[in-house]
């Protein structure tokens, strides 16, 4: 492989992953806790959107905070997963594209 493919390659690649960013941006994940009680909304730069506690939860919480909280953080948490899982899966299926060997 000469430079001026490689250069070409890596121009590519800086496109696809901005092309890559862009549409994570425009997507939302959502994830849920406590079988519903808290759900959130989050968008692929891992930017929090919405939250929204059953109140069903909300007046099942308001003797024990704690729990409240750990079910939030725990959506939180599901919905970065989520995000991390369509990064990898969208990056992993834009390097198959650029003909990398062992890719």
């Amino acid at each position: 492989m000469d430079i001026s493919q490689l250069g070409k390659m890596l121009e590519q690649a800086q496109g696809m992953k901005q092309q890559m960013d862009e549409q994570l941006a425009a997507q939302s994940f959502e994830a849920t806790s406590g079988g519903g009680a808290v759900t959130v909304h989050m968008n692929g730069k891992k930017v929090l959107q919405k939250i929204t506690i059953a109140p069903a939860a909300a007046n099942a919480a308001s003797g024990d905070i704690t729990l409240l909280e750990d079910l939030i953080l725990a959506a939180v948490n599901e919905a970065g997963r989520k995000v991390a899982d369509a990064e990898t899966a969208q990056a992993n299926s834009m390097l198959g594209g650029l003909g990398l060997p062992g890719l």
